[in-house]
């Protein structure tokens, strides 16, 4: 959505798989027809000293890219969330600290400074330093103040919607929003519906492959 209120609406199908660890994520967008079939893989590690791996499927171009450590920044398939937002933060890469306790949509959380320990973090994910706020009764990161290299702009995350499924807390609606000083330049508004878990998924169903055939 775009300061005027122009929307730009994407229908996507999103497979997960956790590998121990680590998660396998792919999706794919259905609508509109101008990004129809265009599809992201994501291998999430855990371990810190490992670098993500993500992969862009064209169709226009009918090319699998591989997306660089150094394009991780860059915004995911033009919206206010980057590549790097599509992966978990490695504990191990920041240190925290809280700042106070503070209600947020009727909640207690913990407000907390998160900074990256390494330059190679910042470049990767393109913020300087964060200030979240965890629910104290579920730890889940509910909303988070973005920091941006760049540009000295702000990414505000928030969960809008939150449901427990299947005994998991699950994010249900989420958004990004891309601030310069006080004013909103775009912001992104991630909703889920028809959330299932436990599909018992191939982790063959995880490869580039998968990203050229289709669904």
């Amino acid at each position: 959505i775009d300061k005027n209120g122009k929307k730009r609406i994407r229908n996507l199908k999103t497979h997960v798989k956790e590998k121990g660890e680590d998660k396998l994520k792919l999706m794919f967008f259905l609508t509109p027809a101008d990004v129809k079939n265009t599809a992201f893989l994501t291998y999430d590690y855990e371990d810190s000293s490992k670098d993500d791996d993500q992969w862009l499927y064209l169709p226009a171009l009918q090319k699998v890219k591989r997306i660089a450590s150094s394009d991780k920044s860059s915004s995911f398939m033009g919206s206010d969330f980057t590549y790097s937002d599509m992966t978990s933060r490695n504990a191990a890469d920041y240190n925290y600290k809280i700042m106070k306790e503070k209600k947020v949509g009727g909640h207690m959380t913990w407000q907390m400074l998160v900074t990256p320990k390494s330059e190679k973090t910042v470049e990767e994910t393109g913020y300087t330093k964060s200030i979240v706020f965890v629910r104290q009764d579920n730890f889940v990161i509910i909303q988070a103040l973005n920091y941006i290299k760049a540009g000295k702009k702000l990414k505000y995350m928030q969960v809008k919607g939150l449901e427990l499924i299947d005994g998991i807390w699950t994010a249900t609606e989420m958004q990004m929003i891309t601030k310069k000083g006080k004013k909103m330049l775009h912001k992104t508004i991630f909703k889920f519906s028809e959330i299932k878990y436990n599909q018992d998924l191939e982790e063959s169903l995880f490869t580039t492959r998968t990203l050229e055939r289709g669904l």
